[in-house]
């Protein structure tokens, strides 16, 4: 449905670009956070949302007919300014970092305070995301996805100098298991400031982008957003009443401030280099393989054992295990204390389900905060590659997770 047609553009609190990938079969189902769009700028008059959607749903065009629709929601009401060409590839780098560079210049048009970008298609953790079915680069590593935000900062700063210090505040990642340490590193690298993600995987349509009224309401306190923006996750509910679902099995909203990523970086380090050094002993080796094992990793419903993410233990837990075995080293020991406490600091909000019916009740209560991907055999190192790799990202090579995993797996 159409709507009314929104021709002013009053200043806002909070720019929110939708970033949607219709281009594979999540296409019907997740195109729903575009009617969220609608519903939640007709409640909250400071928001607008810059929408990129490649689809082949019904909308401005015909069914089956796919291509890329550019527009503006504001006060509940399209923009006049709709364009409509041929599909974007949306797992391509420049594209994405197009995208970010007109969202900043949205938002400096609208005098907005924030800017946040919405991901919306398939993940994969450290692998990427925004997987397109007719494009030649099928899904965007994870280290492209922060390099395109930073590209389209440099875009919009390149234009606007006059509005060089606008960069992106935060990213929405709806999608699976993107709430990943070596994924907010990245980010974090890019300029972006908090990251609101699943370490699982999440049924579409995912993160209601009703999470924007949150953002703008607590745009002065970081805290009360990160709240908020985990409690509508983790409160929503799709289908029918009484027999609906919930979108997600675990959510957070994590701190990318820099020094608090550098301290991440620096004692993940520390503590992968000592685990290296202690696997040289074959009773320290079998203990670490151990702990791992303890720790379930993502995707723990009975359906997705034959899913690559299995690696991808939750890190405070897999830390908080090293940090208690007395079988290792003592040195080993508080490195992974380290490790532990700087990843929790990044914390900002976090809720798991107790409950959570799609996934066969699986026992979320460890899987808080982000993941990290930590292989025990050498099947689990790449399970997926070429065509997914978690071990091709910065993080992992700048820690000496590399190298740790030769010496474990």
């Amino acid at each position: 449905m159409i709507g009314n047609i929104a021709t002013e553009r009053p200043a806002r609190t909070l720019e929110f670009g939708v970033y949607r990938d219709g281009d594979n079969n999540l296409d019907d189902v997740q195109s729903l956070v575009i009617a969220q769009a609608l519903q939640t700028s007709r409640k909250d008059h400071s928001i607008e949302f810059t929408i990129e959607d490649t689809t082949a749903r019904r909308g401005f065009e015909p069914r089956d007919t796919l291509r890329t629709e550019s527009y503006s929601i504001a006060d509940g009401a399209f923009s006049s300014n709709v364009k409509i060409g041929p599909p974007h590839d949306m797992s391509a780098r420049s594209d994405l970092a197009k995208f970010v560079g007109h969202v900043l210049d949205n938002a400096q048009a609208s005098g907005a305070k924030q800017t946040w970008i919405d991901l919306v298609d398939h993940g994969g953790g450290d692998g990427g995301g925004m997987q397109s079915d007719h494009s030649k680069t099928g899904i965007m590593r994870a280290d492209d996805i922060a390099g395109a935000i930073s590209d389209g900062v440099e875009l919009h700063a390149r234009a606007h100098p006059e509005d060089a210090g606008r960069g992106v505040d935060g990213v929405v990642a709806n999608q699976c298991l993107m709430a990943t340490v070596a994924f907010s590193s990245a980010l974090s690298d890019a300029g972006v400031r908090y990251l609101a993600a699943s370490p699982e995987t999440m049924l579409a349509p995912g993160v209601p982008t009703a999470v924007a009224h949150d953002i703008a309401a607590h745009e002065n306190d970081p805290a009360k957003m990160a709240k908020a923006v985990v409690a509508t996750t983790m409160k929503q509910t799709y289908g029918p009443e009484g027999g609906g679902f919930k979108p997600a099995a675990a959510f957070d909203v994590i701190d990318l401030d820099p020094a608090k990523m550098n301290a991440v970086r620096d004692a993940v380090s520390t503590l992968d280099a000592s685990l290296t050094e202690a696997a040289k002993h074959r009773s320290e080796r079998a203990a670490i393989r151990e702990d791992a094992r303890a720790i379930d990793g993502m995707v723990r419903f009975a359906q997705g054992k034959s899913m690559p993410w299995r690696a991808d233990r939750p890190a405070i837990a897999l830390y908080d295990t090293f940090s208690q075995d007395g079988r290792l080293d003592a040195s080993v020991r508080a490195a992974a204390s380290r490790a532990r406490d700087a990843v929790a600091g990044t914390v900002l909000a976090h809720r798991e389900s107790d409950d959570f019916e799609p996934f066969d009740d699986a026992d979320y209560s460890n899987a808080y905060g982000p993941t990290v991907h930590f292989p025990v055999t050498a099947r689990q190192i790449d399970a997926w590659a070429p065509q997914v790799s978690e071990t091709d990202n910065a993080f992992y090579k700048n820690v000496g997770a590399d190298d740790l995993t030769r010496a474990i797996a």
